[in-house]
C-alpha cells in the first residue's frame, strides 16, 4: 500500500486516526471543510502526543512534518488509502463519496470509519464498491490495538487483505465481521449507553455509580457514560438515530438525558463537560 494516507474529517476520531497513521510512519493528508478551526486540530494532535508520552514514556514522538492539512477533497487523489471519518449523517457522507467518484478516485481503498451506516450503503455511492470496507477504529486510536473490520457485500478479498496488512503494520489486530447497521460494537454499545443515560434521567444512579459498577462488576476499563463522553454525546445521538431508522426499533430512541446534553452543548471531553467535567488536559 502506498505511503500516503488521506484522512477525511478532522474531528475527534479523525484527528486521532491521523495521529496513529503518523505514528506508523505514513505521510498523512488530513482534510476537512473550509470553515474548520485548524487551531483546535493542532491542539488535539499535541494532546495525543502528551497522552502517548504518559502511556509510553519511551515512545518516539510523531513527525508532524509528515502531516498536511487541507480543505480540498481533491488532495485525496493519489492516496493509497482513504480513511473516511466525516459526520455520521447520510447526506454529508453521500456528498463526500459523490465527490470522490467525480474526482475519479478508483485505485484507493476506502476505509469507512462509520459508527453505524452500513458499508453496503456507502459502497453504493463510492467510486468502486469492491474497494470499500468498514474500519471502525476506537478512540484514542494510538492506544487501542483492536479494530472492527466490516466486510460489505461487495467488498473484495483483496481489499480485506490489504487493509488487514495496513492495520498489522500499525501494530493493530482486526476482527472481520459482516455488514449490518452498527456492526457489532455500536449495535451493542449504543443500547448500553442509552439505557445508562436513561437510568441517570430517572434518578436511579449517578454517572459515576453506573461506571463504577461496570468497572468493578464486569471488569470494564471504562464505564458506558465515561465512554460516551469520550466518543462525544452528539456522535452517540447521531448513531442512535441511524440505528433507530435502519432497524425500526424504538429501543434506539435517544434518552431524554442525552438529548438535553445535546441542547446544552455538554458533548463530553471535547467541550469540557458531558456526564463529567474535564480540565485543560482534555
Amino acid at each position: 500500500m502506498p505511503d500516503m494516507v488521506a484522512v477525511l474529517g478532522a474531528g475527534v476520531i479523525g484527528t486521532s486516526v491521523a495521529h496513529a497513521c503518523l505514528q506508523a510512519g505514513h505521510r498523512v493528508t488530513l482534510i476537512d471543510r473550509k470553515d474548520k478551526d485548524w487551531s483546535q486540530v493542532r491542539a488535539a494532535l499535541r494532546r495525543h502526543q502528551r497522552l502517548m508520552r504518559f502511556a509510553q514514556p519511551d515512545h518516539t514522538p510523531v513527525d508532524l512534518e509528515r502531516l498536511t492539512l487541507s480543505e480540498d477533497l481533491a488532495d485525496a487523489v493519489g492516496a493509497g488509502l482513504i480513511i473516511e471519518n466525516v459526520t455520521e449523517e447520510w447526506a454529508v457522507k453521500r456528498e463526500v463519496y459523490d465527490t470522490l467518484r467525480t474526482l475519479g478516485v478508483k485505485e484507493a481503498y476506502i476505509a469507512a470509519n462509520t459508527s453505524a451506516i452500513p458499508i453496503a450503503r456507502l459502497g453504493s455511492v463510492a467510486p468502486d464498491e469492491s474497494r470499500v470496507v468498514g474500519v471502525h477504529f476506537m478512540n484514542p486510536v494510538s492506544a487501542i490495538d483492536m479494530v472492527e473490520v466490516v466486510r460489505g457485500p461487495a467488498t473484495s478479498d483483496d481489499t480485506i487483505q490489504s487493509v488487514r496488512a495496513f492495520l498489522t503494520a500499525m501494530g493493530k489486530k482486526g476482527v472481520v465481521v459482516n455488514d449490518s447497521p452498527g456492526f457489532v460494537i455500536n449495535r451493542i454499545l449504543m443500547e448500553v449507553v442509552n439505557q445508562a443515560a436513561q437510568l441517570v434521567h430517572e434518578g436511579v444512579a449517578e454517572p459515576h455509580q453506573i461506571d463504577e459498577l461496570f468497572k468493578g462488576c464486569l471488569g470494564h476499563t471504562m464505564g458506558p457514560l465515561r465512554t460516551a463522553d469520550l466518543i462525544g454525546i452528539d456522535t452517540v445521538v447521531r448513531t442512535l438515530d441511524v440505528l433507530r431508522e435502519a432497524l425500526d426499533d424504538p429501543m434506539f430512541e435517544p434518552s431524554a438525558h442525552l438529548l438535553k446534553k445535546m441542547r446544552t452543548g455538554e458533548l463530553g471531553m471535547k467541550t469540557g463537560r458531558g456526564f463529567y467535567e474535564y480540565g485543560k488536559e482534555f
